[in-house]
This record gives C-alpha cells, sequence and structure tokens, in this order.
C-alpha cells in the first residue's frame, strides 16, 4: 500500500468502520444522541442508512435492519479487505460462516460474518473514509472477547492477512495476556480470552465490543439510564486504560465508554 493510501485510510486488514443495525432506527438516533451527544446526517446509501457525528466528525454507522437479515441487533466492526468475494472464501474454508453478502453497497461491497465462536464481525471492499480507530471521536479501541484469543488470532490473520509478510497489513504482539493488533504503530484491536459462547449473558458471549471515548464514564452512564438503556461498570483491561462501562441500548445493542 502506497503511503499516501495510509494517511487517509486504515490499513489492509485493520478496522475501517463501525456501524449499528438497529430495528427502530428513530428511537436509535434520539438514544445515541441523549447519550453521546451525536447528530445524524444522510450516508448517501438510502433512508434508512445514516452517519453518527461527534463534533461535525464521522464516528460510526447506524442503519435499519431489514427484516430479511437474520441477524441480531448489534454493533458490528468493519474490516477494510482487498477483495471481499476472497475474504468470504477464507471465512467459510475455516468453518466460519458469512451471514450476508458480499452485498453491493454505494461504491463499495461489504458482508457480514461470524467467527467459528459466533461473534460477528464484517468486511469492507472500497474506498473508505479518513477514519481510524484512536483518532478523534472514533472508537479508541475495538476488542474481541472470545473463547480462545490464540486460535481467534490465528483465525483472523489467516482471513486478513494480519502479521503477513506482504507489506501495507497489520501487525501482530502478545502483550498483557492479549493479543494486540496494530496499524503502524497504533493499537486498533485487542484480543482476549474468557468468554463464554453458551453463557445467558451476552456481555460474557464470544463478540466484538466497541469502545467509544467519552470525557466523563458517569455522565454517559447516567445519561444512557434515563434515556432506557442499562450500564455494568467494568474494570480496565490489564494493562492501563481509564474507567469503562458496558451499555445496552434499549433495542438491544451493547458498546463500551471509556474514559480518558
Amino acid at each position: 500500500m502506497k503511503s499516501a493510501e495510509r494517511r487517509t485510510g486504515p490499513a489492509r486488514g485493520a478496522p475501517c468502520w463501525v456501524s449499528l443495525l438497529a430495528s427502530d432506527l428513530e428511537a436509535a438516533q434520539e438514544f445515541y444522541a441523549a447519550v453521546l451527544g451525536w447528530t445524524f446526517r444522510p450516508a448517501g446509501l438510502g433512508e434508512e442508512f445514516l452517519v453518527a457525528l461527534a463534533d461535525g466528525e464521522p464516528v460510526a454507522g447506524i442503519g435499519a435492519l431489514a427484516p430479511s437479515f437474520q441477524v441480531a441487533v448489534a454493533w458490528a466492526s468493519y474490516f477494510r479487505v482487498d477483495n471481499a468475494d476472497e475474504t468470504a472464501a477464507r471465512i467459510r474454508e475455516r468453518g466460519a460462516t458469512v451471514a450476508v453478502g458480499p452485498l453491493k453497497i454505494g461504491t463499495g461491497r461489504a458482508a457480514l460474518a461470524a467467527d467459528r465462536d459466533g461473534a460477528t464481525f464484517g468486511f469492507w471492499e472500497g474506498q473508505t473514509l479518513a477514519w481510524s480507530v484512536g483518532h478523534g471521536r472514533a472508537p479508541v479501541c475495538l476488542e474481541l472477547r472470545t473463547r480462545d484469543a490464540f486460535a481467534a488470532a490465528i483465525f483472523y490473520a489467516e482471513v486478513f492477512g494480519w502479521a503477513s509478510e506482504e507489506p501495507g497489513g497489520c501487525d501482530v504482539t502478545y502483550e498483557h495476556d492479549q493479543v494486540i493488533v496494530r496499524d503502524g504503530s497504533r493499537m486498533v484491536a485487542a484480543l482476549r480470552g474468557g468468554a463464554v459462547e453458551a453463557a445467558p449473558d451476552p456481555r460474557i458471549r464470544p463478540r466484538w465490543h466497541v469502545h467509544f471515548p467519552v470525557g466523563d464514564v458517569d455522565a454517559v452512564a447516567a445519561a444512557a439510564e434515563a434515556a432506557g438503556g442499562t450500564v455494568t461498570p467494568e474494570d480496565p483491561p490489564t494493562g492501563g486504560g481509564g474507567r469503562q462501562a458496558v451499555i445496552c441500548d434499549p433495542d438491544g445493542g451493547l458498546f463500551t465508554v471509556s474514559g480518558p
């Protein structure tokens, strides 16, 4: 990948967007506006897709969940790929599932998949926004909580080309009992073990957690509860970090807010 491309978007295999599929788009707008202060504009993909803005900066997408999509309300983390069809084939070859797509959306192609432990994720082929984990108001990190972090790291490395010898991809290291994924010098994702596939509590099941940065975790938690969500305080991950809380919106979408 050319250096100019690295300056304007994520590396190959790096997170390139996060999006909520909501069953009630209007109610989702009201909740996230009240809790995170977001405003919204059309995404240019039809009336059922919006871009969430924080201080005028694109942060995430929110779309209406089509009845034909057999997926739950959830935040999905999307990863940049060069070829969506090849990525889908690699996922299926490794015993995982491609649930939706690849579908043409605007000028690109997207798909939703689930890894072998059931954690949902997406991938995107096409032009990306100048959006990157850890920059501005974009998510501060994406975190996969899974049954076996090492097995998951091997799966995603084979699917997305992490730690490959080809230039322009992501690097992987092991730190503080976590697998860390970096785009250049920046940490963009962490993989942690300990999730339980059959757990009745959805927070404990394998899933990709989106961490949004906030200035005051307590204030955001109070706003979430007032708007009909539920809140669970959490200890920061091993290796440091600010206070955190897991929030479930009224529609069932789970996300994490992280303080400075």
